[in-house]
């Protein structure tokens, strides 16, 4: 039986990180894959320079300004984290009633996901008045959208050397058996610099691949803070990265012992990474995020010691030190792999909008 594809738009806007264009690119590279075409619009798309450097067959790429001229949609739109669509294509979805709207949300396991994902939002004003879109959430159990992951990560993952990955990144530093590999892409976390002490002084070496923009800015400001030079003293060594794609950040995830990761898009690749992760949530002024995390860590089952380091980590308990142990707990590399494969019992996010978008279509 032939597949049924279609023509899908989504809308992103940049707010500051390339997150949100992050998680909306890999979407749109996940259904291009499927076989479907994708328009996406973004009101800044330089960071697919280095994100997503070769492009995607099926992917079309238009700038937001664009699509405030635009007079028909495709089949899908999908409006990503409520970046409000402009309102010619309003217009347009008004005139195409069989078009599904979708306003796919942040990543969140608090209980309200579960109860919201899938509802209706009527439209009650502007140019598509009386048209429905409807809220996709991703999340962390069966009765939510999902998470983005592709057909064939786990081969890719597979096949990934590691050894080889690690001995281009050593350089001339000799083989340690007992070296440790870390990733950093964080914002600026308040316990940084006791972090960069405790692996300085740590028995076994470590190599902290540090990824580029606010994570290095952040490293070296905490250097400076501990009067050290920018690659690290004792033993550990600073490794910067450069602005890196998609696919490679990926494999650094893989060749870690620990991720230290921001936002949404990187969070989950580290969980499908199966390796210790530590979790820099996206800081909100009205603290909303620490509810989020405790969401998230409760919903896992983490490790208490891992929880404390969040919560150090995430300004949660802003007093507390950071007391990074000697060695990374076995319960903690326990902790990922059983979230891991938790999680994949979970139909993809990619598989679960088609199917939901279908059966949305049929009732049109």
């Amino acid at each position: 039986m032939k597949q049924t594809t279609w023509t899908w738009d989504i809308f992103c806007r940049v707010i500051d990180n390339h997150g949100d264009l992050g998680v909306c690119w890999r979407l749109c590279a996940d259904l291009a894959a499927r076989g479907h075409h994708v328009r996406l619009w973004v009101d800044d798309a330089s960071a697919l320079s280095w994100m997503a450097p070769s492009g995607c067959a099926g992917v079309e790429v238009h700038p937001w300004a664009a699509a405030e001229q635009t007079t028909e949609v495709g089949h899908v739109v999908i409006e990503a984290f409520g970046c409000h669509l402009p309102e010619a294509v309003e217009c347009a979805i008004a005139k195409q009633p069989r078009t599904v709207w979708v306003n796919l949300e942040y990543l969140s396991a608090e209980d309200y996901v579960r109860r919201s994902h899938g509802l209706p939002s009527p439209v009650m004003q502007g140019p598509a008045r009386g048209a429905t879109k409807w809220f996709f959430y991703p999340g962390f159990t069966a009765d939510t959208g999902g998470l983005l992951r592709e057909p064939d990560l786990d081969s890719r993952q597979q096949k990934f050397d590691t050894h080889a990955w690690r001995t281009v990144r050593r350089g001339q530093h000799p083989l340690h058996v007992q070296e440790r590999w870390m990733s950093l892409f964080c914002y600026e976390p308040h316990g940084l610099p006791a972090l960069l002490h405790a692996l300085s002084c740590a028995p076994q070496p470590t190599y902290l691949c540090v990824t580029a923009g606010r994570a290095q800015a952040a490293a070296a400001q905490a250097c400076q803070t501990l009067a050290w030079p920018t690659q690290g003293t004792g033993h550990l060594h600073i490794i910067p990265l450069p602005y890196m794609g998609q696919t490679e950040f990926d494999q650094l995830l893989w060749a870690c012992d620990l991720n230290f990761v921001r936002g949404e898009d990187s969070l989950v690749r580290a969980l499908w990474a199966g390796k210790p992760l530590v979790w820099h949530i996206y800081p909100q002024d009205d603290l909303a995020h620490h509810d989020k995390l405790r969401a998230f860590y409760q919903r896992t089952n983490m490790p208490h010691s891992l929880r404390q380091v969040h919560e150090v980590w995430n300004h949660v308990t802003p007093l507390a030190p950071l007391n990074w142990p000697s060695a990374l707990p076995p319960d903690w590399l326990t902790w990922s792999q059983a979230c891991r494969d938790q999680l994949r019992k979970q139909t993809d996010l990619c598989t679960q909008l088609i199917g939901w978008v279908s059966q949305r279509r049929r009732r049109l």
